[in-house]
């Protein structure tokens, strides 16, 4: 975030996922794991997962987490990533193993 003055805005995680049918299931559940580990942390908004009709043999899984400020979500990713170390999780890992495409980003209102 260049302009500092935004730092009391919202942010949106805003993350798409191309998932090949076959790992859909594990992925949904890593997804889910995930979900259940923000939904609680303080200035989470909102925590959406959507999902598209598969498509030619793949889901489409879009998931959308507000924050109520930048603090408030880099205070979640610190606490999330200390959980990937103690369960010996390695997100990029899991999706190559996978087979699974990202598009990650972060969004502020316009």
């Amino acid at each position: 975030m260049s302009d500092p003055s935004r730092a009391r805005y919202p942010v949106f995680r805003v993350d798409r996922f191309i998932v090949p049918e076959s790992a859909a299931e594990a992925f949904m559940r890593r997804v889910q794991r995930i979900q259940s580990l923000i939904d609680p942390l303080p200035g989470c908004r909102q925590n959406l997962v959507l999902t598209q009709a598969r498509d030619a043999g793949t889901l489409r899984v879009l998931t959308v987490v507000e924050w109520e400020t930048t603090a408030a979500m880099d205070a979640a990713r610190a606490y999330v990533q200390q959980q990937y170390a103690q369960e010996g999780f390695d997100p990029p890992a899991f999706m190559r193993q996978l087979g699974v495409e990202a598009d990650l980003g972060l969004y502020q209102p316009a």
